[in-house]
């Protein structure tokens, strides 16, 4: 044999031994091994000249394993496909969900919508109540103007009739009377049934809701509430004050005799006429209002008649008289005379005050006045001051309340310092004490200083 054909044969001796070794590893990789005392040995894996051992227990569980996902799969895939009300039920009740999370999404969104509309309507009520807490803030404001302002209203106005009918008869001389007359108007039952009681119960705001926006209301409600109250209890003292004296006032006036409507007006008013108009509203306040601008517009008028009648006393400090009205034992003759007028008492040189608004008709000796002034006051009324030591005012003369027009003295027929003061309607005289009183019944609150 030659050496290529050795060659030859040595290779392809190779090669079947290589090929009878790889089939045995792969014999062994495939089958158990044993050991040397007949136990079952390890599987081993290899690939790619790697080799893996597993024990037999990890390789029958992953063995059975992968049978039982197996089996389960196909199972579980054959129950799906031979059993559609599976699939049915499953699809429903994922349906069922999505419409119950659809129902609760629609009733969160109609909660939602109920919660803006609730707090539009609060704002709204809120925005309500507050302009009405603003209209009647300003409706306050308006009357606290006119309360502590000037409420008395121009124009002829109709006095209330406070005089009885003996009063409207012809003024004539009257004796000295104590009686106090108070007339009242006749309106004014009406006008007391009409005053409507402040019945305005307090309001408290609720103590959970202090300090919400209802709780601010509440305290600016109750706010207002007190203003109106305290408006409305000084409104009521202002008309009782103003009916109280007008009722005083014309209640003197009847008891003297005036018709305070009969006297002429004062001189120096005027305008045009403008008819005060009785409020139409329901409102109790507005009615209220005009009552006491009637009665004060009656105190307007007694009081520019009181100003020509003498009612207010000639001398300074207190009356002492030494004579009265009427009659008496004349101080010269011993024997009864009439006396005119009243004598009061005083030192030589202390003012005498004209009682009343006039003009000086007579300034000078007179008889047995001495030195005497008469004042003509209007409406028939006049006044006579004698016995001065000394006058101080002219005849036509313009004098007015309190003005001092001589001193006291004791010329003419008298026995000594003192004034002799004379009361006269229509030239009749009459008890000047009448007036005095009416005076004192008045007061200084509405005659001043010079009563």
């Amino acid at each position: 044999m030659s050496y290529t054909a050795q060659s030859h044969v040595e290779h392809r001796g190779r090669a079947a031994s290589s090929r009878q070794q790889s089939a045995e590893s792969v014999s062994h990789h495939l089958n158990r091994k044993h050991g040397s005392n007949g136990a079952l040995a390890d599987y081993t894996l290899v690939h790619a000249g790697r080799q893996v051992r597993i024990g037999p227990v990890a390789f029958w569980i992953v063995v059975g394993t992968l049978v039982i996902m197996g089996v389960w799969s196909i199972a579980t895939g054959t129950y799906f496909a031979f059993r559609e009300d599976v699939l049915t039920r499953l699809i429903g009740r994922q349906a069922d969900m999505q419409f119950a999370y659809e129902d609760r999404v629609a009733e969160l969104r109609a909660q939602v919508d109920r919660i803006t509309s609730r707090q539009m309507l609060d704002q709204e009520q809120f925005d309500h109540k507050l302009q009405a807490l603003l209209k009647r803030q300003a409706m306050l404001e308006q009357r606290t103007s006119a309360i502590t302002g000037d409420v008395l209203t121009t124009g002829s106005i109709k006095p209330a009739r406070i005089q009885p009918a003996e009063a409207r008869k012809p003024v004539k001389p009257s004796p000295i009377s104590d009686t106090v007359i108070f007339t009242a108007p006749p309106d004014r039952e009406a006008r007391l049934q009409s005053r409507e009681q402040a019945v305005n119960p307090t309001r408290f705001a609720s103590g959970a809701n202090t300090n919400s926006m209802e709780g601010v209301l509440s305290r600016v409600s109750l706010s207002l509430d007190k203003i109106d109250q305290s408006q409305i209890a000084t409104l009521t003292d202002m008309e009782e004050q103003a009916d109280t004296k007008a009722r005083r006032i014309g209640g003197v006036l009847a008891d003297l005799g005036i018709n305070a409507n009969k006297m002429p007006a004062a001189h120096g008013i005027g305008g045009p006429y403008i008819p005060l108009k009785v409020p139409k509203g329901n409102g109790a306040f507005e009615r209220q209002l005009y009552r006491i601008n009637v009665a004060r517009a009656q105190i307007n008028r007694y009081t520019q008649a009181l100003v020509s009648v003498p009612v207010r006393k000639p001398v300074i400090g207190e009356v002492d008289m030494s004579s009265p009205f009427g009659m008496r034992m004349d101080p010269f003759m011993k024997g009864p005379a009439i006396h005119a007028g009243i004598d009061l008492r005083g030192d030589a040189g202390d003012p005498v005050r004209v009682t009343a608004n006039g003009t000086v008709t007579t300034a000078g000796w007179n008889g047995g006045y001495g030195n005497m002034v008469e004042v003509n006051h209007g409406n028939g009324f006049s006044t006579r001051y004698g016995h001065m030591s000394k006058i101080e005012v002219k005849v036509g003369q313009h004098v007015a309340i309190g003005q001092t027009i001589g001193r006291i003295g004791s010329t003419g027929r008298s026995t000594g310092n003192h004034l002799h003061y004379e009361t006269r309607i229509d030239g009749e005289a009459v008890d000047p004490q009448k007036f005095l009183r009416a005076g004192l019944r008045l007061g200084s609150g509405i005659l001043g200083a010079n009563i």
